[in-house]
């Protein structure tokens, strides 16, 4: 996500770092550039005209000329006018009469079916009750798909053979209501354009059930026509958000940054992955921080506590300093740290120097790493693990041979995990000084 703007931005931002004064002309110089980034990543013009309008203003003032580190004030500027324009946080609305119904709208392709899906993972996690509507009766596999994520959620599917959507909408809710139901999720037909059938057919679904959200699915991966299309549905219909899918999968990323400002429609929801709890709650600060290279500590830290055992947690963290941190421990950790997402995701969510460093290494050979040593410490005994001195030449061959790697392999994890040792046994010295120089 952003990885072609990011990485063009932090060019930018580590020249004007270097610079102890700015003059008018380095800001004109830098913003020349910031442009052609926007352009670049399909950020639409008028937007690109408006934001650097906004940056120069401030940034040739007394705002920067005054500070102690113009360089770092102009790149703080950036982030705040690039904030203001991804716009308000706007939370899904889930007040009024239950079940509260969200109908979800797009083109064909856009990922609505899965949205449904991740929304009720969501919504359920928060303690929710949640029913799902198959309201696509045209696409022959979208019912069976979304059967398929209600069973993986544990969310039930109302669908129906000859009937209307809109028929369907209404006998859903009021099953829904007799059910004891507080959240309908309604996925629709979507169309391959905007047509006049189209909108007909969600007008009368939304008569039926008044939603108290309809948000338009729209995947980023389309570039500006995105800026085309929420409009054209916002023009026909009451839309009152939106959800970008496919984030992950765009580098470039432009859509994301424009459509807000453009068509006035908030932001809900970011897709930013294939697996069920990859759908992101929209916050315009995490997200400028992303773009800027600034890394995503927020995002971070909820992934972690929605994916890691916190009692464990804390019994690995007091071993750890104690300098009883175990190869156990360690595969445990690994084990919690894979339910989290991608490790390349998660990597270029890191701040500084360790988000920039993650951009440069091959996704793929970090599965392959996490892979590897997951085999090998599963390949140990549990004395072995717990006691790593007992690993003589013998038992590495055995290690080895069990987990279908080399001794190499073997020996470089024992050599990582001696210098990790090494490392905690520093930092529990130092009271943990040590870990400011990472981030910056």
């Amino acid at each position: 996500m952003f990885e072609n703007l990011t990485s063009r931005l932090n060019q930018i931002f580590d020249q004007l770092r270097r610079r102890g004064k700015l003059t008018e002309a380095d800001v004109d110089a830098a913003l020349r550039e910031v442009r052609l980034a926007l352009l670049e990543a399909d950020v639409h013009f008028s937007v690109v005209k408006t934001f650097l309008a906004n940056v120069r203003e401030r940034a040739v003032g007394a705002e920067v000329s005054k500070a102690l580190n113009p360089g770092q004030q102009a790149i703080k500027i950036v982030n705040e006018e690039l904030v203001a324009l991804l716009g308000e946080p706007a939370p899904l609305n889930l007040s009024g009469a239950k079940p509260r119904v969200i109908l979800l709208a797009g083109l064909q392709g856009s990922g609505k079916t899965t949205v449904a899906g991740k929304l009720a993972k969501l919504l359920r996690s928060k303690g929710e009750r949640v029913m799902l509507v198959a309201g696509d009766p045209y696409r022959p596999a979208a019912v069976t798909q979304l059967q398929q994520l209600g069973e993986r959620v544990g969310a039930p599917v109302e669908a129906g053979l000859n009937i209307t959507p809109p028929e369907l909408a209404a006998r859903a809710l009021d099953k829904a209501q007799k059910g004891g139901y507080t959240v309908m999720i309604m996925d629709t037909a979507g169309r391959s354009q905007i047509d006049a059938e189209l909108m007909t057919e969600l007008k009368a679904i939304a008569a039926k059930v008044n939603p108290v959200e309809t948000l338009l699915v729209i995947d980023a991966m389309i570039g500006q026509e995105a800026l085309n299309i929420a409009q054209g549905f916002r023009d026909a219909i009451q839309i009152s958000g939106l959800v970008m899918t496919k984030m992950d999968g765009d580098a470039r990323g432009g859509a994301a940054i424009s459509v807000r400002s453009v068509t006035g429609v908030p932001i809900k929801y970011l897709g930013v992955g294939e697996k069920l709890d990859a759908l992101e709650a929209y916050d315009p600060s995490r997200l400028s921080s992303r773009i800027l290279g600034m890394g995503d500590m927020i995002g971070l830290i909820e992934k972690a506590e929605a994916a890691f055992d916190a009692d464990q947690a804390q019994k690995s963290a007091a071993r750890m300093m104690k300098g009883q941190f175990s190869l156990e421990d360690f595969l445990d950790q690994l084990k919690q740290m894979k339910k989290m997402g991608p490790l390349a995701q998660l990597m270029e969510m890191m701040p500084g120097q360790l988000g920039r460093a993650a951009k440069n290494i091959d996704p793929k050979d970090i599965e392959k790493n996490f892979k590897t040593t997951e085999a090998i410490i599963s390949s140990m005994t549990v004395k072995e693990r717990r006691d790593p001195d007992l690993l003589n030449a013998s038992r590495r061959r055995r290690i080895a041979a069990g987990s279908g790697t080399d001794v190499q392999d073997v020996n470089r994890l024992m050599k990582q995990f001696r210098e990790m040792q090494k490392m905690m046994k520093m930092m529990q010295k130092s009271g943990m000084r040590g870990l400011r120089g990472l981030f910056g």
